[in-house]
């Protein structure tokens, strides 16, 4: 019995594995594919682009009852920290999520943060000074996005700005306002509003950081400051320019009871540097507006027209209605009225550009006779101012002649010694010439002198040498004459002979009497009559 208990165990225990070791298998398998899609699916939290995760904790230590947010995760609520982008997985037991759009600022906007938890504020303070104080933010957020939980209202209506959110589990509100711009041409009168109390309060202006208006100003531009902290209005430092008589009753009395009545063009503009003192001194509350402050209307009438009205009363009082007629006594006045307004007015952080009188209404019942009058001493003026004008044109004309004349002798002037410089120029040159000319002849002189004596030289040489060959002819004809019996004649035929001889080869006569025999003719004579008489031959 025991050995066949023992087999059935055996057999039991082995088959029983192979029988169930892969369903078991598959099983484990199943279950853990089962439990990754199921922490996959449950678990995961997926924060798109431009998104953000608002977590709640579920399990965990309570809350205190002042406590709107969990202070760290071991804590059930809402936590403070959210996901950005990406993915995430937490046990949807103990934590529960929102997925958000992050807040975004458009661009031509700042965000102003109010905190909904943490510590209340101290007494007399609306701005959280650190981040353990609900409240306002100092901070302000510009244009751009941010991953806070929060959600966005208009300033003005303090409606929701886009999609409401279906649960209150935000911990901010931001809303939304324009930043400030100071126009070219404007300064920034800064309040601060939220700042400790200045050590003097009965100042108009306060130092930097303290409660009240500041004394520095902000340049033109775009200013990103939190309008729960300081308040900025622009302040037009152009130039701007008003009439008198638009609307104010410039009237005063004159020397002799008469009403005067003025209208004139004045031009103003707020000093830059004290901007701030003249904007606490003279603006009303009521002329603010969102693109500036209206104080234009204030300077003219608190200070403009009382100082313009108190001149023109007391100046005016010195004077007669006929002297505001005439021409000297306006131009007094005008010059005064621009002194006086413009001292008044600088004094009180006001810069008068110009001050003008343009017109000045005397009564009719004076001002015709009073006008003829002056009509006339202007017309007087005028034909004095004419004859004058006359005279002066004639001594200008003489003097034109006189300048002219002066011109012409300086250019007749300058014309001779032009010419005699000229001249003498001329002059130097040809004496230098005539002198180069004379040396030169002078050589020429010379060169001829030793020229002719050469010349001289060479034909008593030539004639030496003539005479010395004539000698020699000379002799030579003498020895031949001797040699032929010292007869010339003898001789002189010899010689035609000796010249003729050469030229003749044949000589053809008809007779003996022709005309070429006479010529030997005449030389047979002489020797005829020499052998008739040896004696004389002798002799």
């Amino acid at each position: 019995m025991s050995y066949q208990s023992d087999e059935i165990r055996r057999f039991d225990g082995g088959d029983l594995i192979r029988r169930f070791g892969p369903i078991i298998a598959g099983v484990c398998l199943l279950a853990v594919c089962i439990g990754a899609y199921v922490v996959y699916s449950q678990f995961r939290i997926d924060v798109p682009a431009r998104h953000f995760a608002v977590l709640t904790k579920k399990t965990g230590e309570d809350l205190d009852n002042h406590e709107e947010l969990a202070p760290d995760a071991d804590h059930k609520g809402l936590q403070l920290e959210v996901l950005s982008e990406g993915r995430y997985f937490y046990f949807p037991y103990r934590w529960k999520w929102e997925v958000y759009p992050m807040i975004e600022i458009p661009r031509d906007k700042m965000g102003v943060r109010i905190r909904l938890y943490g510590e209340d504020l101290p007494y007399g303070d609306f701005v959280a000074q650190d981040k353990t104080y609900k409240g306002i933010v100092k901070e302000v957020l510009k244009s751009g996005r941010y991953a806070i939980n929060a959600i966005i209202i208009d300033k003005d209506t303090k409606k929701v700005v886009g999609t409401p959110r279906k649960k209150s589990d935000y911990v901010e509100i931001i809303e939304l306002w324009d930043p400030k711009i100071i126009p070219a041409g404007y300064k920034g009168i800064v309040t601060n509003l939220a700042g400790p109390m200045p050590e003097n309060p009965n100042v108009l202006l306060v130092e930097k950081d303290f409660r009240g208006p500041q004394e520095e100003t902000l340049e033109p531009g775009t200013y990103y400051l939190n309008p729960y902290m300081y308040r900025i209005n622009a302040i037009d430092t152009r130039s701007q320019r008003f009439n008198l008589s638009e609307g104010k009753d410039m009237t005063f009395p004159s020397k002799d009871g008469f009403p005067i009545s003025l209208d004139g063009i004045i031009e103003f503009r707020v000093i830059p540097k004290t901007a701030a003192l003249t904007y606490v001194k003279y603006n009303d509350v009521s002329n603010d507006k969102p693109g500036g402050s209206a104080i234009a209307e204030e300077i003219i009438a608190k200070v403009i027209m009382p100082n313009a009205r108190a001149f023109c009363r007391l100046r005016g009082s010195n004077s007669s209605a006929r002297e505001f007629i005439g021409g000297e006594t306006r131009s007094a006045f005008q010059a005064e009225f621009q002194k006086a307004l413009t001292e008044t007015c600088q004094a009180r952080g006001i810069e008068i550009v110009q001050a003008l009188i343009t017109k000045i209404k005397p009564p009719q019942a004076i001002a015709e006779p009073l006008r003829a009058r002056e009509v006339a001493a202007q017309q007087l003026k005028q034909y004095t101012q004419q004859a004058l004008q006359q005279e002066q044109e004639a001594k200008l004309a003489t003097e034109k002649a006189l300048i002219e004349q002066k011109k012409q002798l300086v250019e007749a002037g300058r014309e001779i010694i032009t010419e005699t410089t000229k001249a003498e120029s001329e002059q130097v040159v040809a004496l230098a010439e005539a002198k180069r000319d004379q040396e030169v002849a002078e050589k020429k002189l010379e060169a001829a002198k030793d020229q002719a004596e050469a010349m001289l030289a060479k034909a008593a040489a030539e004639a030496a040498v003539i005479g010395f060959a004539n000698e020699a002819d000379a002799a030579g004809w003498k020895k031949a004459v001797e040699a032929l019996g010292n007869d010339g004649e003898a001789y002189a035929r010899f010689v035609l002979y000796q010249k003729l001889a050469p030229g003749y080869r044949s000589i053809m006569v008809n007779t003996a009497d022709s005309p070429l025999m006479e010529i030997f003719r005449t030389f047979a004579k002489p020797e005829t009559s020499k052998k008739a008489d040896p004696a004389a031959a002798k002799n």
